[in-house]
């Protein structure tokens, strides 16, 4: 198939490669010129000066972008992927935005008859870089199932959970579990070292049985170790977190423990550690 890719991040870079190993036509646009003239280079594919020129002729367009702001300045305008996009393409977003602008975005694209997917992914930038991302899909059953395939190229997991939004509202449920898990193994980690134990040992053992998670197994080590410089950054995590509180506030539901650990990753911020990853909730418990 012929594809875009817009945006080249930490995650958006190692999925558009798969894309192109996969065997489709991909042509790519980013913001930092060089960034995508690099991909281009690396995995033999073509790069577009505008979102609108990447967007031209392509079948599906995806987008992995920062946030809602982000989003908009790709796909809206004259030189927006819209722009480029002909009658019948699909867009799909792996930006994690807010569910409002899901549904801005599924409305803009029908009225070009063009196709749209909110589809926010889940597995950091490992997961990009390996072909195993979880993906959180909302849309039409139809359009699902005709870039489902397409997906796979770096997806272990792909669902799809109802309308258009329903993806972001997905990936909202995702980064709560994550907020409080990361606290829960923070104050373990903590509580262990400072009561004499080994925390490596302990968490050997302990990881075996239901205390396990997949933090516990990826970052639990390097948490001990005072190291927090891996994929996925706390700013990023506030984004997130405050699209969920958003939500939560529009439609009275408690979020006491989000709340809590929001509160923890501002105060992270403000002391400067915005871009350690989101593990680094331990570091406020280790100056008390």
């Amino acid at each position: 198939m012929k594809l875009s890719f817009i945006g080249l991040g930490v995650m958006g870079y190692p999925m558009a490669g798969h894309l192109k190993k996969a065997g489709h036509d991909v042509c790519v646009y980013n913001r930092t010129a060089k960034k995508a003239a690099d991909w281009a280079k690396k995995y033999g594919g073509t790069f577009a000066n505008t979102p609108q020129d990447a967007a031209k002729g392509a079948d599906i367009v995806f987008i992995c972008v920062g946030n809602d702001d982000d989003v908009r300045s790709v796909v809206f305008g004259d030189n927006g992927a819209l722009a480029g996009m002909e009658t019948g393409a699909t867009l799909v977003d792996h930006t994690t935005t807010s569910a409002n602008l899901a549904r801005e975005l599924g409305v803009a694209a029908n009225d070009k008859n063009i196709k749209f997917l909110d589809a926010p992914v889940s597995g950091g930038q490992a997961g990009a870089e390996n072909g195993a991302l979880t993906i959180m899909i909302g849309g039409e059953e139809r359009d699902f199932l005709t870039i489902d395939p397409v997906l796979e190229c770096y997806a272990k997991k792909t669902k799809l959970l109802g309308a258009v939004g329903s993806g972001q509202l997905a990936k909202m449920v995702n980064q709560i579990c994550i907020a409080g898990v990361v606290q829960g193994l923070s104050e373990a980690i903590n509580f262990a070292m400072k009561s004499g134990l080994n925390a490596n040992d302990v968490i050997e053992v302990i990881s075996k049985g239901a205390a396990q998670s997949w933090r516990m197994e990826n970052r639990s080590s390097t948490m001990i170790k005072d190291e927090f410089d891996f994929g996925f950054a706390l700013d990023w995590m506030r984004k997130d977190l405050g699209f969920a509180l958003d939500e939560a506030e529009k439609n009275d539901i408690p979020l006491p423990i989000t709340t809590l650990v929001d509160g923890y990753y501002s105060e992270i911020q403000q002391n400067g550690g915005g871009r350690w990853d989101t593990s680094a909730l331990i570091t406020l418990l280790n100056k008390k």
